[in-house]
């Protein structure tokens, strides 16, 4: 298709026996887009987590399944355990060297964590 796509399209279909135009379908972009009221399933689940106070509890599960992703495969395969709980989250981490260095990252352990999640969601790190 062209880059500068126009709202209406024209179809032609030519018709074999006759040779003239059979058919003419119009569409129009605008009639064809989301209607007013409808809400995108993204918006939904958001607004359905806030209506039952369950955004904390979701974003504290997606930290811990989501660890991985988060903090990067050397970091979360030398992690055990992962919990978060009053806004606090707590690592079993099993290499000495890499708690220590962990210890001393905590600030930045935490920034991370919530630029990822885009709400303050965890204020302090601590380490079983």
């Amino acid at each position: 298709m062209v880059p500068a796509l126009k709202a209406v399209f024209v179809i032609f279909v030519y018709s074999l026996s006759s040779g003239t135009m059979a058919q003419y379908y119009k569409f129009d972009k605008e009639k064809s887009s989301r209607k007013p009221g409808i809400t995108p399933l993204k918006e939904a689940i958001e607004q359905m987590l806030s209506a039952y106070k369950l955004n904390t509890g979701f974003n504290e599960s997606y930290l811990s399944a989501h660890w991985d992703k988060i903090m990067g495969h050397t970091i979360a395969s030398r992690t055990t355990k992962v919990y978060v709980k009053d806004r606090t989250l707590f690592l079993q981490i099993e290499s000495a060297p890499l708690r220590d260095e962990l210890v001393r990252a905590k600030n930045k352990i935490i920034e991370l964590i919530n630029r990822e999640m885009k709400t303050d969601l965890i204020e302090e790190v601590v380490f079983i």
